[in-house]
């Protein structure tokens, strides 16, 4: 997978693909179009993706279309963003955050 420079809506099957082949950190924001909040952070993580292509990947989750994948990660309040390191949970927070927390997040 080359460098990817905005936020990919993944299905569970394409998530775990991606999951299983990405060597860079992989920050999951996991939203729906209902919410207030996802829509607040959402330029936020499309700049992210941007930012740190070539050394993250960011992937987005519908939790209504996808709501086995909001259960694996245990979702119950969105937004929700985990940090996947070499198919690892390292890090997951519910609410919104700043770009330069999400950024030290990935970087750390």
């Amino acid at each position: 997978m080359g460098p990817v420079n905005q936020p990919v809506d993944v299905t569970p099957a394409e998530f775990d693909e991606i999951v299983g082949v990405v060597a860079q950190p992989i920050l999951v924001d996991f939203w729906a179009d209902w919410c207030g909040p996802c829509k607040m952070a959402a330029p936020d993580v499309k700049q992210l993706a941007h930012e740190m292509a070539g050394r993250a990947v960011v992937l987005k989750v519908d939790t209504d279309a996808h709501p086995e994948l909001s259960a694996r990660y245990h979702v119950q309040g969105i937004p929700n963003f985990v940090v996947i390191k070499q198919g690892r949970v390292v890090k997951q927070h519910a609410g919104v955050k700043s770009r330069a927390e999400m950024r030290q997040w990935l970087e750390t």
